[in-house]
């Protein structure tokens, strides 16, 4: 498969499209044909070299993506092939393919094109921690928007 590869720590320039060998998924992972991906800060500040990937992560770059599931490990029962998906990534979001544990997978939003759905994850997590995690909105408490 392709993907980007970080060639050095640097600006743009040092972002090159390689052949690499295809992930390989655990029984808890599921393994999604990647069709777009996001750009976000950490993206940009780990291809400075100021943001390694965790231990265990794929090596390039690439927070969140959305595509087709393509295989499913052994434990995984809430997606099947062919689900159209968007995840929140370690890394590799970058790539052609990546292999995701199953509970950063979510649902592509109905309606919203795969393209626009590569985005939505980064979003609706920082959404969800501030108002349940951080602000602990409640059953019965409203939350204003303007």
């Amino acid at each position: 498969m392709k993907a980007i590869v970080i060639t050095t720590p640097g600006g743009p320039e040092v972002l090159q499209l390689q052949e690499v060998e295809d992930p390989h998924i655990n029984y808890d992972e599921v393994l999604i044909k990647v069709q777009a991906t996001a750009l976000n800060r950490a993206d940009t500040v780990q291809r400075k070299g100021a943001y390694p990937p965790p231990k265990g992560a794929s090596p390039y770059p690439g927070l969140e993506c959305a595509g087709t599931v393509e295989a499913v490990g052994k434990n995984v029962s809430r997606w099947k092939v062919g689900d159209q998906v968007c995840a929140l990534l370690t890394g590799g979001g970058y790539a052609e393919k990546v292999a995701v544990p199953a509970g950063q997978v979510l649902p592509a939003p109905s309606g919203v094109s795969l393209i626009d759905a590569a985005a939505f994850p980064e979003v609706a997590c920082t959404v969800w921690s501030t108002i349940f995690m951080t602000s602990h909105l409640s059953p019965g408490e409203a939350l204003l928007v303007s």
